[in-house]
């Protein structure tokens, strides 16, 4: 998946952004009876938004010791009122921490190993190949800022401590310590390292190609990652409303109202407003996408099948996240298709390799479509994968490309195909087309054209010539078939291969 180790890297953490909506001076329309565990205190309404000039300027403030002393007696209340709300039960007590953003971003910073700078290198190549990162960009710079800007808690799962930042607001602590004590208990339920190691496989790395299942299970580390935050999310928003009387699962305009404040971001985070579409997305899909799969199996199954249920059976791909009526009625879809890549690469080097995800296709069809058309066309994805590589004559040369994706039908896969051919003029500077328009004689492609905002869209095979390269966007069936910067030979093989391959079943 094109983002997984961005948020790998930074997966301990909740973004101060993420936090914005976790407290609430909504009141029910009548008195609720209490029959949950509430927290220890109401949590304060919000603050009357401030000037944006003075609050850039604002300096943290610190918490005091006697502060931090209430804040950790806090801890064993909120991880009560966690269980109570998850059926996970508390096995150990947690250790706890008042930490400065120094040490917060070096703790984290001290993560971006040699390994995973690479990985991050790898994957910022890829972004711009697909130009959802802009050419200029420097992601690893970007993430340190985003930490120093954005991080206000994380459970370390290898010391078991929830970390409080002594620069975080008191009125805010108490809804961190419900997003992080929610992580503390799913440790000591299922072990996070050892569960997060499941889906942690780089496609990359393995000497071996890939076969059709590795591709399938790429995203399974993404999918685990957004039931964990997902989950916590949750427990957060429920810790806010509770002394209001609702409930997550039964206030479902008051969670979104929430949602979308706190997906907002403020005049205090720079960093994050000034984000490319791609990253924005990424960093708070967890989050969002996550909360809402668990809310929609909470409100399905109640709360064994939400929490504990979910991690013994979890997703393992971003379409169960992003569309849990899949997850709940067992979807199967059947891995693609995949060429042998070392015979037909056989001028190349690997560079890196793994799914094109639903969510994947979302962010890029929004960047370049805008976000309604993401929402009709993304559900109709049926599986992808990229294959990226360097010319072994020509190292220094463009990154090549291969992108193939399925769709639920002929329909859907040429309106892909026109977004993704209206996305060549924004990523190259020179772009001149090199075959004429293939005429279709589908009688259903009147369909396609109903939108007059959206792309115009593709059948058949299209060449252009840009920069970097031939570019060869090719419709067939329910199939999307993409080369970028690659020499004619390796695609017309790869052409064949991949498209003469037998349809799988939906």
């Amino acid at each position: 998946m094109l983002y997984r180790w961005i948020r790998r890297l930074i997966f301990p953490v909740v973004f101060a952004v993420a936090l914005a909506g976790a407290q609430t001076s909504q009141q029910p329309d009548q008195e609720q009876p209490d029959s949950k565990q509430q927290p220890t205190k109401p949590i304060p309404p919000p603050e009357e938004p401030k000037e944006p000039a003075k609050e850039e300027t604002k300096p943290d403030v610190k918490i005091t010791p006697r502060q931090a002393e209430e804040l950790f007696h806090t801890v064993d209340e909120i991880i009560a009122f966690d269980s109570k709300e998850t059926g996970l039960a508390i096995k150990r007590e947690v250790k706890r921490k008042l930490t400065s953003r120094d040490e917060v971003v070096s703790y984290l910073t001290k993560h971006l190993n040699d390994e995973d700078t690479q990985r991050l290198r790898r994957s910022e190549l890829v972004l711009k190949k697909f130009g959802l990162l802009p050419r200029e960009f420097d992601l690893e710079t970007f993430l340190v800022a985003l930490l120093r800007e954005e991080v206000a808690g994380y459970y370390d799962p290898k010391t078991k401590t929830v970390n409080l930042l002594d620069w975080v607001p008191m009125e805010e602590q108490e809804p961190v310590m419900a997003h992080e004590l929610t992580h503390a208990l799913q440790d000591q339920n299922v072990n996070l390292q050892k569960w997060m190691k499941r889906g942690d496989k780089d496609l990359a790395e393995i000497k071996k190609d890939p076969t059709p299942a590795d591709i399938e299970n790429d995203e399974m580390d993404n999918a685990r990652e957004a039931v964990l935050e997902g989950q916590a999310q949750a427990m957060m928003f429920q810790y806010a409303i509770a002394p209001t009387g609702h409930t997550i699962a039964n206030s479902p305009e008051l969670v979104g109202a929430m949602e979308e404040e706190s997906l907002t971001g403020t005049p205090s985070t720079k960093v994050f407003n000034d984000a490319p579409i791609f990253l924005k997305e990424s960093l708070t899909f967890p989050y969002s996408y996550g909360m809402d799969f668990v809310i929609k199996v909470l409100q399905k199954g109640g709360k064994s099948k939400a929490f504990a249920g979910i991690l013994a059976n979890p997703p393992h791909t971003t379409r169960q996240i992003m569309q849990p009526e899949t997850y709940l009625a067992g979807e199967r879809i059947e891995p693609m298709f995949v060429p042998d890549f070392k015979k037909d690469f056989k001028d190349y080097q690997k560079f890196d390799i793994g799914a094109m995800g639903e969510f994947d296709v979302a962010v890029l069809i929004d960047q370049y479509a805008g976000k309604r058309i993401s929402k009709q066309v993304y559900p109709e994805w049926r599986g992808g994968y990229y294959y990226a590589a360097k010319s072994k004559a020509n190292p220094a040369g463009p990154l090549a490309l291969l992108y193939v994706s399925r769709w639920s039908s002929p329909i859907t896969a040429a309106q892909f195909a026109g977004i993704y051919a209206h996305s060549l003029n924004q990523r190259y500077k020179t772009v001149r087309g090199a075959a004429e328009i293939q005429k279709s004689d589908d009688p259903h492609s009147a369909q396609m054209t109903d939108d007059d905002s959206a792309p115009a869209p593709l059948q058949g095979r299209h060449t252009w010539t840009t920069e970097d390269g031939v570019v060869v966007i090719e419709e067939q069936a329910d199939m999307v078939f993409i080369t970028e910067s690659l020499d004619d030979a390796t695609t017309a093989a790869l052409e064949k291969e991949v498209l003469s391959a037998p349809s799988a079943p939906k």
